[in-house]
């Protein structure tokens, strides 16, 4: 039972990092390569959508390394498994003080009601998106490294 645990936790993860990963390099350089309205549009649109997913697969994923980490405290990698715990529970801390804050705002503009320094905050909101990244790659890579 645990090793289906320790599977489904780094699969989650996983595809978390990608959708993630494709994101900041992929999709918002894309989105960039738009004229000015579609990007932002775009940037709104997907604001919205993943702003309404997210939350529950980085709390699920929390949720799932703790009860990897529970389950499996007698095992080799526990100290990994609770270390990418403690960075996924980093990247909720980044999302919620840095990312949603600027994403709410960002998620509701049109190219009517957009700010003026639209771009600024969008290129901030990559900023912090990238640091994000970098910890749950990390964080992904504790849990492949607890499962060999």
């Amino acid at each position: 039972m645990l090793a289906a645990l320790e599977v489904v936790t780094t699969v989650t993860v996983g595809l978390m990092v990608g959708v993630e990963f494709s994101v900041a390099f992929v999709m918002n350089r894309i989105f960039g390569a738009l004229p000015e309205d579609a990007d932002q549009m775009a940037r709104s649109h997907g604001g919205r959508m993943l702003g309404a997913l997210m939350p529950f697969w980085y709390i699920g994923s929390v949720a799932l390394v703790a009860v990897w980490a529970f389950a499996g405290h007698t095992h080799d990698g526990f100290g990994l498994v609770v270390t990418a715990g403690a960075l996924l529970i980093v990247s909720v801390i980044m999302s919620i003080l840095l990312l949603v804050p600027i994403n709410n705002q960002g998620k509701n503009w049109t190219p009517e009601t957009r700010p003026a320094d639209w771009k600024d905050q969008m290129n901030r909101w990559d900023r912090y998106h990238y640091a994000r990244v970098t910890v749950i790659v990390a964080a992904f890579t504790l849990l492949v490294t607890a499962l060999v």
